[in-house]
């Protein structure tokens, strides 16, 4: 059955303006090209939208001749503002931008855990109010924001999770209440970094990949088919939980000590610097102190021309020749290993190289796990850990699922690190208001 008049007029119309939120201001003369409709089809779509305020003149196009210039024609930008959170444990960051993504302000604080709630959410709400006013708005249309713990699959609200501080739940029905006409959605920090990293990073030729996020703690999003996978109760991802060789003891349903979190969360692996004797000194309050603890090692590897098999690799029949899937106890930090944490960065690029190829074979047992079970054919080591290992660590990471799986994984650095949470809430938020905006009232 052919589209209705007014069917086919509302298809035209986000054609149009998917067109121009991709490929930036076009004349209607490019709009007919790139949307093969007539010309008649074109103009009139073009006066429907500018009539509805969802387009503009903003500028001509070509060469100065006789008679006038075609108009370009854009997106009203500021037709709407959108907000994006990232809420962590120990503060909030804020970004601030309009209709088509141009971020207008941005700011970020940090929460201390001893404040208490009312204090905590009525410093993230004050933080938003002030980047809001920074950026010119007058009101949000959508705030969207990423937080750890599980999102409610039926409800879409965050759901009280043991180990998250209570001021999470209350800043998003706080938000709610001092912005009524914004649309407020919350999704989990890791399944939003996974989004911007198949939008704007690493995955963006995958539609089917699993981001092992590493930073002050772990988790996993899944993506198959190119959709989101939550899970039943919201939960898929949860891999700090699971029980992994090389700990102490096994995870329990309120606490996943003892899970991959006790190998791969950001306090194990300063441990296992400090094991190799040496760490970061944790200048930095905006990453965890893992990322540069394997950045500074990352850098005196490649600073020393090693890459993947480095001196301490199996591929050069060093302490990790052996199969690692076989050698746990090297999980753990090396017998008579320093106690004290020195302030300096790696040693030398030996002991670097030793102390990447112990992190893979941490990470390695977490990401075969995933692969053996839903083979995504690739895995993207995000979050601020996964970025700064780079490369070098992916490599090594990749060589050791290979020993370990038949099932052929290529595992990539994040290029958007911790940034991503930001980023994929503020494309929800994008999203949801443009398929609220694109849809112009019937004439």
């Amino acid at each position: 059955m052919p589209a209705s008049p007014s069917t086919a007029r509302a298809i035209n119309d986000r054609l149009a303006l998917r067109l121009l939120q991709q490929e930036g201001p076009l004349t209607a003369g490019q709009l007919k090209q790139l949307t093969g409709l007539s010309r008649p089809t074109v103009a009139d779509l073009v006066e429907r939208l500018t009539d509805a305020g969802l387009i503009a003149v903003v500028g001509e196009a070509g060469e100065q001749r006789r008679g006038p210039n075609a108009k370009l024609y854009g997106i009203v930008a500021d037709r709407a503002h959108l907000a994006a959170l990232d809420v962590r444990t120990e503060g909030v960051s804020v970004v601030v931008s309009d209709l088509v993504g141009a971020v207008l302000a941005e700011a970020s604080v940090p929460i201390g855990g001893d404040i208490g709630t009312g204090p905590a959410v009525e410093q993230a709400v004050a933080l938003v109010e002030r980047v809001v006013k920074e950026a010119g708005a007058d009101r949000l249309h959508t705030v969207g924001i990423g937080a750890p713990g599980l999102i409610d699959p039926a409800s879409g609200e965050l759901r009280d999770s043991t180990g998250l501080p209570e001021w999470h739940r209350r800043l998003v029905a706080t938000l709610q209440e001092r912005l009524p006409e914004a649309r407020v959605s919350v999704e989990n920090e890791t399944n939003l970094a996974a989004l911007a990293e198949q939008r704007d990073g690493v995955a963006r030729d995958r539609d089917t990949f699993v981001l092992l996020w590493l930073g002050h703690g772990t988790g996993a999003a899944v993506v198959l088919d190119g959709a989101l996978r939550r899970g039943a109760s919201g939960g898929t991802g949860e891999i700090g939980f699971l029980p992994v060789p090389g700990t102490t003891g096994l995870p329990s349903a309120v606490d996943c000590e003892g899970g991959f979190h006790s190998l791969a969360g950001s306090a194990a692996i300063v441990e296992l610097a400090r094991a190799y004797g040496f760490s970061a000194e944790g200048r930095s309050t905006r990453e965890p102190v893992a990322a540069e603890v394997v950045r500074a090692a990352v850098a005196l590897v490649e600073g020393q021309g090693g890459g993947e098999a480095g001196a301490g690799s199996p591929e050069h029949g060093g302490p990790g020749a052996e199969d690692p899937a076989h050698r746990t106890s090297d999980l753990a930090a090396p017998a008579g290993a320093p106690h004290q944490m020195p302030s300096a960065a790696p040693r030398d690029a030996a002991t670097a190289d030793r102390f990447l190829d112990a992190l893979a074979d941490r990470l390695a047992i977490g990401a075969a796990s995933v692969v053996a079970i839903l083979d995504p054919g690739c895995v993207v080591l995000g979050g601020e850990v996964g970025q700064a290992g780079r490369e070098v660590l992916a490599a090594r990471v990749e060589t050791r699922i290979r020993r370990m799986s038949p099932l052929v994984t290529v595992v990539r650095p994040s290029s958007l690190g911790g940034a991503a949470v930001l980023r994929g809430a503020l494309l929800t938020a994008r999203d949801t208001a443009q398929n609220e905006l694109f849809a112009p009232p019937e004439r």
